[in-house]
């Protein structure tokens, strides 16, 4: 492993787009016009091809840290310097208007004068088509436009065209605004605008705040997951991706680099659970449009992912980027995990939707219909004696994986629950029987001589994604058995400070070297099930400590040294923080505020 290291970035966003800002105040990734296009600034995987766009001090001895305003998806980037101080607001506007949401691709962009005058330079350099783009700007009175590209993008802005065409160093003696917007003009007064796109975009994020059911512990940490999770739905068409980010390898050197741009069925449903314990439910309002058009258009079965749009091709290719820190190749777009088997899709979907089937909270007039659930449960019941490749994706290798019975156990009991709420006895006789079946295959992977249920039902490797059939409630939380199997994935999964492997064995790439962050929360949830809370509080307070300084968490860290690796923020571990937290408060008789 390498140095310590950490993404020193926040992010930005309107669930129409994601912007990735460093303590540099520049723009680092961002895609447009979707989550899963190319990048329109992308130095995050090539700093020659990628682009820019900051707003950084002329001298390059400076102070900057980053924060969000409270409650809130806007960030500041705070800098001071020996000739005066500044900071940058950056936020994608997002508030009601006309009665919807408005949420345009608009990045807006406030230098707010705090002290003295601060010489600064701004630059603007888009890219398109991955890098293979560089537009010709073409100054206007009050503009930049940027040529080219495939659509037009245009920086609206008070400062001197001059400056930041040449890049050349100014004195920052008032406020100034940028608003940089794709495929329309920005037509309407900047300052005011900007301004009061300012004011509502804040005022949004405060009432969603306002609105969230939180633990009474730990509530920044959740609070600010909440929110980030929030940002990864694409408001279009209710998908939910797994991370904005592509090809941030799991450790350096590792060749592990995915895209993650795309809705994994098995994601979304942990972050619908997630969003749900805080009291946020048009997610899966929307979410549940988008799964359904998936699942009445299959005919073969369900994928574990789609791209945004629900298309299901997503072709993986390498790109001709240098890559992250410059060394760290491929960088992949597409995803070829798409054609991979994983049949624990159709519990997680069922999971997901059982909400709009049985929270009173949810009224419908008809009521929703039972097809679809019946249509999952006939799925599982197709796929009961079949392999797959299982939650962590294995290429060109299929077994019977517990992790995937234990999601055909839970579906099959939703689908029960549905049956019941709706007095439909065939259904519920249905999933009874799933029910039944699945446990007899979990139990086939328990192995009483070493006290634990195995990954598999022909092998012996532990797995940290078992850890469920504790959280999940398959295995009751004060049963010997429970804490047996917990004990015995501790010895063989623990890395230290707080950190489980999700497995040890050998895969496509060699044995793992990174600890999958989610694994850590899981571990966590499972010893407050099982009363050891003290455990669980101290180990929950050890692994807060690896999120950025904006409180973001990646996707893998690195057991020796604590550094961030993997996507980020990645959905999952956020789910883990509040999934976590909620069970410790429950634990201590610390109740949810709504």
């Amino acid at each position: 492993m390498t140095k310590f290291h950490q993404y020193n970035f926040g992010i930005i966003g309107n669930c129409s787009y994601l912007a990735y800002i460093n303590q540099e105040a520049n723009v680092v990734w961002q895609c447009w016009p979707r989550f899963d296009s190319s990048f329109i600034f992308g130095g995050l995987m090539d700093k020659e091809k990628g682009g820019y766009f900051y707003i950084r001090p002329a001298s390059e001895k400076y102070y900057s840290h980053q924060y969000y305003l409270p409650n809130t998806n806007i960030l500041v980037t705070e800098f001071r310097c020996n000739d005066g101080a500044y900071r940058v607001l950056d936020f994608a506007p997002r508030f009601k208007l006309y009665e919807r949401w408005y949420k345009p691709l608009l990045l807006v962009r406030k230098v707010e004068l705090l002290s003295g005058t601060p010489k600064i330079k701004v630059g603007c350099s888009p890219r398109g088509r991955y890098g293979e783009l560089i537009p010709k700007p073409l100054q206007g009175s009050n503009h930049i436009e940027y040529h080219k590209l495939d659509e037009a993008v245009r920086l609206t802005t008070n400062i001197a065209k001059t400056h930041i065409m040449e890049e050349e160093a100014f004195c920052l003696t008032e406020t100034k605004y940028l608003a940089l917007n794709y495929g329309q003009n920005f037509e309407a007064a900047l300052e005011d605008t900007c301004e009061e796109f300012l004011r509502k975009t804040q005022l949004y994020w405060q009432t969603w705040a306002q609105r969230s059911g939180i633990p009474g512990v730990y509530q920044d940490q959740v609070l600010r997951s909440g929110m980030i999770l929030k940002l990864h739905q694409y408001d279009d068409t209710g998908a939910i991706i797994a991370a904005g980010t592509t090809s941030l390898p799991e450790s350096p050197g590792s060749g592990r680099n995915w895209d993650y741009r795309y809705c994994w069925i098995r994601d979304s449903y942990y972050t619908l659970e997630a969003l749900n314990f805080m009291g946020h439910f048009t997610e899966l309002q929307r979410y549940s449009h988008f799964i359904q058009n998936i699942v009445q258009g299959e005919i073969n079965g369900v994928q574990p992912m789609y791209k945004i749009t629900g298309h299901g091709a997503i072709e993986e290719r390498e790109l001709d980027l240098e890559g992250y820190l410059g060394n760290n190749r491929p960088v992949r777009i597409g995803n070829a995990a798409y054609q991979q088997v994983q049949y624990d899709v159709f519990g997680q979907i069922l999971l997901s939707l059982l909400p709009l089937y049985v929270d009173s909270r949810f009224q419908h007039d008809p009521a929703p219909p039972t097809s679809l659930v019946e249509r999952l449960l006939g799925k599982i019941d197709e796929v009961m004696d079949e392999p797959d490749a299982g939650i962590w994706e294995f290429r060109g290798l299929k077994r019977k994986h517990c992790h995937t019975y234990l999601f055909h156990w839970a579906g099959a009991r939703a689908a029960k629950k549905i049956g019941q709420k709706f007095f439909n006895q065939e259904l519920v006789a249905h999933a009874e029987n799933l029910e039944a079946r699945s446990r007899q295959m979990i139990e086939k992977c328990w192995r009483p001589e070493k006290g634990f249920y195995a990954s598999t039902i022909d092998g012996d490797d532990a797995d940290a994604s078992d850890l469920l059939l504790i959280i999940l409630n398959y295995l009751e939380y004060d049963s010997d058995r429970a804490r047996s199997h917990l004990q015995y994935l501790e010895r063989e999964l623990y890395a230290g400070e707080g950190l489980l492997y999700r497995y040890r064995h050998a895969d496509d790439f060699g044995s793992p070297e990174s600890a999958f962050l989610v694994c850590s929360f899981w571990y966590i949830e499972a010893l407050a099930c099982v009363g050891r809370i003290d455990d669980a509080i101290k180990t929950f307070e050890k692994v807060l400590g690896y999120a950025n300084g904006m409180g973001m968490f990646s996707e893998d860290i690195c057991p020796t040294d604590g550094s961030q690796w993997g996507n980020c923020p990645q959905t999952y571990s956020h789910v883990g923080v509040i999934n976590a937290a909620s069970r410790i408060a429950t634990r201590l008789d610390r109740p949810f505020f709504h």
